[in-house]
Order: C-alpha cells, then sequence, then structure tokens
C-alpha cells in the first residue's frame, strides 16, 4: 500500500496556487503526475500524493517543475478568489472515486481530442505539402514545356531560314541556267546569221557570174548567127549507180574508217551473247534476247516503274555487256531515283562504247553527256557538267 505524502506546503494568490511536494529517498525522474481541473496525484512509489482540489483550476496552463527531490506546482485559477482551504473538505470515499473516474475520462477526452487535433493538423501538413510539390511539379513542367516551345520555335526559324536559302539558291541556279541559255541561243543566232551571210555572198557571186556570161553573149551575138546551127542531140539513157552505204551520209562526207570500226564494234556486241548465266535457265527463248529486255525496260521506265526498269537493263547488260543504250537507258532511270553518282557512271560507260563519234551514234552521245551533265549539276559540280564533247 502507498505511503500518502503530507508534510507537503503550499501557498497561494488571487491567480495561482503553489504546492511544494517533498519526495525524499526516490529518483524524481519516476514520478508520475496526473493533473485535471479538480484533482492532482503525484505517484513515486512508494510515496503518493493525492489532493482533491477546493476550486478548478486551468490544468493546461498549470505547470510542474521537478528537481531537487522535490515537485512544485503552479495552478492557476480558473477564478481569482482566495481559497480557504487547498482540498475540499467531507470527501468521503465513493465521491473521491467519482472524483478520480471524472478526471480520467476527462483526461482521456482530452487526450482523444489533442490525437485527433494532431491527426487534422497532420493531415493538413500533407495536404499543404503535396500542393507544395505540386506547385514545385507544375512549375517545372511549365518550364520544361516553356523550353520545349523555345526549342520548337528556334528549330522552326532554322528550318525556314534554311528553305530561304535553298530558294534562293535555287533561283540562283534558274538564273544562270536561263543567262546559259540565253547566251547559247545568242551564239546560234550568231551563228546562224554568220552562216545566212556565207549564203547569200556565194549567191551574189553566182549571180554577177550568169550576168557576166550574158553580156558575152550579146558582145560575141552577131557572131553567132553567122554561125551554123549544130544538129540536135540524139536521145539517149544514162545509168548512174551509186555506192552501197550503210549510214545515211553521204560517202564524200562520212569517215570511212571510223564508221567501219563502229560497224565492226556492233557486230562484236551482238555476238557477245552470255547465255550461261544461271538466272536465264528458266526464261523464255524472247527473254533472253538484250533487245527484248531493252524494249521491256523502256515500257517500265515509261510506267515510272524505275526499279523494275533497271532490273530489266541490268539482265540485258549481263547478256550483252557491249550495247550502249542498255547504261544510257539505266542512267535515265537512276536520274529519276537521284541515284547521280550512277547515273554519271552509265552515261560515261555508254559514251567509252560510243565510239568512235560517228554520225549514226550522235543522237546517243548527246544523250550521254546530257545525262551526265543533268547529274553533275545536280551534284553542284558545275565545272564537271560543262565539259564534255561537242562532237556529236
Amino acid at each position: 500500500m502507498p505511503l500518502q505524502v503530507s508534510n507537503y506546503s503550499w501557498q497561494q494568490t488571487s491567480t495561482a496556487v503553489f504546492i511544494s511536494v517533498p519526495l525524499r529517498g526516490v529518483s524524481v525522474r519516476d514520478a508520475d503526475v496526473f493533473c485535471t481541473e479538480n484533482y492532482l496525484k503525484v505517484n513515486c512509489p512508494p510515496f503518493l500524493f493525492e489532493v482533491f482540489l477546493y476550486a478548478p483550476i486551468d490544468d493546461e496552463s498549470s505547470k510542474a517543475k521537478i528537481g531537487n527531490n522535490t515537485v512544485v506546482f503552479t495552478l492557476h485559477k480558473k477564478e481569482a478568489a482566495m481559497w480557504e482551504t487547498l482540498s475540499l473538505s467531507g470527501v468521503d470515499k465513493e465521491m473521491m472515486q467519482k472524483i478520480r473516474e471524472k478526471s480520467i475520462l476527462q483526461a482521456q477526452e482530452r487526450a482523444k481530442e489533442a490525437m485527433e487535433a494532431k491527426a487534422v493538423a497532420r493531415r493538413e501538413d500533407q495536404k499543404y505539402t503535396l500542393n507544395v510539390m505540386m506547385k514545385i511539379e507544375e512549375e517545372e513542367r511549365k518550364k520544361i514545356e516553356d523550353m520545349k516551345e523555345n526549342e520548337r520555335i528556334k528549330a522552326t526559324k532554322e528550318l525556314e531560314a534554311w528553305k530561304e536559302c535553298q530558294r534562293k539558291a535555287e533561283e540562283l541556279k534558274i538564273i544562270q541556267r536561263e543567262e546559259k541559255l540565253y547566251h547559247q541561243e545568242k551564239q546560234m543566232e550568231e551563228k546562224r546569221k554568220k552562216l545566212k551571210h556565207k549564203c547569200l555572198t556565194g549567191n551574189s557571186a553566182s549571180k554577177n557570174f550568169a550576168t557576166k556570161g550574158r553580156n558575152s553573149g550579146n558582145i560575141f551575138f552577131e557572131k553567132l548567127k553567122e554561125d551554123n546551127i549544130p544538129a540536135p542531140r540524139s536521145v539517149g539513157s544514162i545509168k548512174i549507180s551509186f555506192t552501197p552505204r550503210v549510214f545515211p551520209t553521204a560517202l564524200r562526207e562520212s569517215q570511212v574508217a571510223e564508221e567501219e570500226e563502229w560497224l565492226h564494234k556492233q557486230a562484236e556486241a551482238r555476238r557477245a551473247m552470255n547465255t550461261d548465266i544461271p538466272e536465264l535457265y528458266d526464261l523464255k527463248e524472247e527473254e533472253k534476247n538484250p533487245e527484248w529486255l531493252k524494249d521491256k525496260g523502256n515500257r517500265l521506265f515509261a510506267t515510272e516503274n524505275y526499279l523494275a526498269a533497271i532490273n530489266a537493263y541490268n539482265l540485258a547488260i549481263r547478256l550483252n555487256n557491249r550495247i550502249p543504250l542498255l547504261y544510257l537507258n539505266r542512267a535515265a532511270c537512276h536520274l529519276k531515283l537521284k541515284n547521280l553518282h550512277k547515273a554519271i557512271e552509265d552515261s560515261s560507260k555508254a559514251l567509252e562504247i560510243l565510239t568512235p563519234p560517228v554520225a549514226d551514234n550522235a543522237n546517243a552521245r548527246m544523250k550521254a553527256h546530257i545525262r551526265r551533265g543533268t547529274a553533275f549539276c545536280q551534284l553542284e559540280l558545275y565545272v564537271e557538267g560543262g565539259e564534255g564533247d561537242d562532237r556529236g
């Protein structure tokens, strides 16, 4: 059974009560202090201090100070008044038990309210923290979106600037091409004028010669009248035979050695048939003909199926690699597909086969030069594009 502490002391003012409870021989750190507005208890085994207060106090603002084997209470009164005694008088055990139970219930209610208030405060803190985090994330997201928008605007401006440069470059190329065409037309016009002038000069000389002949006839007109008129010529037929020609030009205008070499190369090209290619085993006889494959490639080119046309030309070249039109047509396909280096290579190969330069291959050589020059110009190699053989 605990020992009741009776040697305590207390003092009061109109607003406060000061109680000093000695606890000798025990550790005051183990003291259990319980205080409500009508009840005060200090449990420090084996001692027990218990008092049922005379009037209510403000237990929330009241204080307890433990030290030097003493517990000192500072209790603030709810109503300013002087107490007659510290403890209620005439309190029996049943009333004491009721006051204890009521004090415990009050303490539990306050503890519950405090826990709920603490939980509410914690939820408010969490909500505030969440709002702050959401605000920070929103600011970060907005910052990232602004950066993306700035980068997009910057990229758009750079793209527009690049397009403008490309447009100006295209305009410059068009102007240069028009100037070049203008100069070429001007040169051709000058050549036509010179040729026309030469023809007019020749006609004038012929007219002068004819005029002089007529004048001479007038001088000797009297003498001719005196001469005897010869007998009429007898009627006959004259046979004229022409040298057989493969080329359309006249023999006097042709280069016989070059033409014979060209015909020899064409005959060798027709004989150079690679019929032992494995891919040809399953093909029909007409499909093994380079000319048939060339016509097939031309039809595919007309339908803009350039890859299939290239395949047809490739097989034809494997059958006979000495036909210049195959390389020339494949170069056109490569130009359509922007395979500029391959177009240059095929055009150069066609020009290599189209030798010597004769009238029969002039049109093909001209196409080869045009396609190779076009590829060079699209590669912006204008010097190489301007070079070429103009003998065709």
